[in-house]
Formats: C-alpha cells, sequence, structure tokens
C-alpha cells in the first residue's frame, strides 16, 4: 500500500508516519517543503501522476493559536484552501480512492450546545478569532464529501478536539495553548522568575488528545470498512469527531503544567485579553461507538511533552 502523507514533518504528521510505520505492508510517501510546494496546483499533479498513490493523509496546514489567527486572517484561509483543494483535486484526477482530511474542532460554532455533535456543523457563527482558518477546514470537509457524492469517492474528514504533544510548535506568542504554557512556565523556571502572566481570564475549558492518540484514531477510522462506517457518518456531514470526551479549565491546565515543570512562581491571568470559545468539548460518542476510544491521560501526555520538549530544546520550531 502507497500512502502518502502530506505535512508529515508537522506534529499530526510525524505523529501518523509512527503509527503508518508499524505495518511494514506500507510505503510511505513524503515530501518536504523544498521537494514539493503544496501551494502549487501543477506541482502537486506532477508528484500524484508519478507516484501511483493508493492513500492520502491531508495533515498539511498552516496552524497556529489566536495571536497567529488574528494576525494573519488572509494567510490562513488562502493558504489551508489553495493546499487542502490541490491536494484532494489531484487525488482525484489519479485515482486515489481513499483519503483521510485532517480538520479542526474550530468549524463548529462558537456557542454550540455541549458536547459538541458532528450536527452541529453550520448551525451557527464561528468564533471570530479563527473564523477564516475554520471556513477553509469546514470548506476541506464539503469538497471531500462532494467528490464522495458525485464521484463515488471515499474521503473521509476527521475532526479532532485541540491536539499536543512532540513536534508542536512552541512559540510562547505564535502557538497553540498547550506548547505556549509549556515553553514561557519552562523559560520562567530557568530565569527564576515570580510570575507567568497568562492570556484571557483561565475560565474557559478545552478539551486536550495527545497527537498519538489522534494518530492511532486517523488510521482506525481510515481502515474501517465502508459500509460499517457509512452507517455512523452520513453522506451530508461526513466528519467524526476525535477526542477525550472530557474538558479541563485553562487556569487548571497551567496549574497541572506548572507541576510538571517544576515552576512554583504565581500564574496570573489577563483578563484583558481575549478568551476565544467559553466551552469546548467533543461528543466522541460516533467514534466510540466505531470501536476506538484515547487511551493517554493528560497529566502522563503533559510529562511525556515536557520530556520531549527538553530533549529538543534547541532544536524546536519557534516560528
Amino acid at each position: 500500500m502507497r500512502i502518502f502523507v502530506a505535512g508529515h514533518k508537522g506534529m499530526v504528521g510525524s505523529a501518523l508516519l509512527k503509527v503508518l510505520n508499524q505495518d511494514s505492508n506500507n510505503e510511505i510517501l513524503t515530501q518536504s517543503r523544498s521537494q514539493l510546494d503544496l501551494l502549487q496546483q501543477n506541482d502537486v499533479n506532477k508528484f500524484f501522476k508519478n507516484n501511483n498513490i493508493d492513500q492520502v493523509y491531508l495533515a498539511a496546514a498552516r496552524v497556529g493559536g489566536i495571536l497567529a489567527n488574528n494576525t494573519y486572517p488572509a494567510e490562513f484561509i488562502l493558504q489551508n484552501l489553495k493546499i487542502q483543494n490541490n491536494i484532494l483535486e489531484s487525488s482525484h484526477l489519479y485515482d486515489v480512492n481513499k483519503v483521510l482530511f485532517l480538520g479542526s474542532s474550530c468549524i463548529y460554532p462558537k456557542f454550540s450546545e455541549q458536547p459538541i455533535k458532528e450536527e452541529s456543523l453550520l448551525s451557527g457563527s464561528l468564533e471570530s478569532t479563527n473564523e477564516p482558518y475554520a471556513v477553509a477546514k469546514i470548506a476541506g470537509i464539503k469538497v471531500s464529501e462532494s467528490f464522495n457524492r458525485q464521484f463515488g469517492r471515499d474521503y473521509r474528514s476527521v475532526m479532532p478536539t485541540n491536539l499536543y504533544g512532540p513536534n508542536d510548535n512552541f512559540h510562547p506568542k505564535n502557538s497553540h495553548v498547550i506548547p505556549a504554557l509549556i515553553d514561557r512556565i519552562h523559560h520562567a523556571k530557568i530565569s527564576k522568575q515570580n510570575e507567568v502572566i497568562i492570556w484571557g481570564s483561565g475560565k474557559p475549558k478545552r478539551e486536550f488528545l495527545h497527537v498519538d492518540d489522534m494518530a492511532d484514531a486517523a488510521v482506525f477510522i481510515m481502515n474501517i470498512q465502508k459500509d460499517i462506517f457509512e452507517k455512523e457518518v452520513p453522506p451530508m456531514m461526513s466528519h467524526i469527531n476525535i477526542g477525550t470526551g472530557e474538558d479541563v479549565s485553562i487556569s487548571l491546565l497551567a496549574s497541572k503544567i506548572s507541576e510538571v515543570v517544576g515552576f512554583e512562581g504565581e500564574l496570573i491571568f489577563d483578563d484583558s485579553k481575549p478568551d476565544g470559545a467559553p466551552r469546548k468539548l467533543l461528543d466522541v460518542s460516533k467514534l466510540k461507538k466505531l470501536g476506538w476510544s484515547s487511551k493517554i491521560k493528560l497529566e502522563d501526555g503533559l510529562l511525556h511533552t515536557y520530556k520531549w520538549y527538553l530533549k529538543n530544546i534547541k532544536l524546536l520550531r519557534h516560528k
């Protein structure tokens, strides 16, 4: 089986490689940015034409936290639309029948009923801080299911909750909450600071999934028999949530990270900064019914991530 993992150097892509390489029948194809520019349709077409691909995991994306989404909204929507459209169209043109599109839980309305069911998609207004990114991801779902409806493809979409783990972006301002907090609290510890200021009130609740669990779930979903999958996932609502089914407040999360890092100073929450959505917990009942549940507890995942961070601190992505 020849499998193309788009975005293999990112957090999700690198975790997917670990899972996929456990099967000796898989031949994994990867391309660096210098080898293949996913923003250029002609280049993507040429790659697909020359490689006889059986499956695609579409993990390539322009990603970032609230600040990055607010600062670069045009880049977030345009680049993500181009990347996913190029890969999905090339997959169809060169007869790749199985694609897994990796979305994001930010596709759901800001005030969705909790826990958020897949059916909440397009039922209300999005969170404004990352709306362009969310719109691009929604488009990816709809393009995938449109290929299924019109051409009989088997393009599946997964919506993971907030992810964390090795190979994340650890920039203190342009990253997601867990890597940003790990980086800032670690540096506060080694520089013997008395306090760390954290963006927002600390009250919003979030669900966090270790990326190794995410990769395991993605491969599990890709390989479910089509007739079994379609019993749970209707053609016009073709995405499925991936999460733990449990959430935690940002303030408690910061406390847990302080414990893992060994920081003994004070955590101060700056409520003049926006919080984003008040709560975000995914309903993962469909995935559990299909036979998958998360395995890595938050405390264990944070410790694992911090150990990886310490080993790789000089090589980390800080952009």
